[in-house]
């Protein structure tokens, strides 16, 4: 499964987009990091490997739908086209 994984501190939050079992703890070891969210600075900044999200999604992965959401806005920001969720 593609989810998040809590990084940063209290109140200063840092997200990292990883792969892992989906019975797998939150922030357990993940299989690979696939790219970084840091909502804290307006606009957010939102670091995807779109290649390699695409190839785990066409292996069965799922995608979470707070990444599938990062995907649109990444996709609207840059207007490139992003893998289909």
């Amino acid at each position: 499964m593609i989810r998040l994984s809590r990084q940063g501190t209290n109140k200063k939050p840092f997200y990292r987009v990883v792969l892992l079992e989906k019975s797998a703890a939150r922030n357990g070891r993940s299989l690979e990091i696939l790219g970084t969210y840091n909502p804290v600075p307006n606009p957010a900044l939102i670091e995807l490997n779109t290649e390699r999200i695409a190839y785990w999604t066409s292996k069965g992965a799922q995608v979470s739908s707070t990444i599938a959401n990062l995907l649109r806005r990444t996709q609207e920001r840059s207007g490139a086209a992003a893998p289909a969720v």
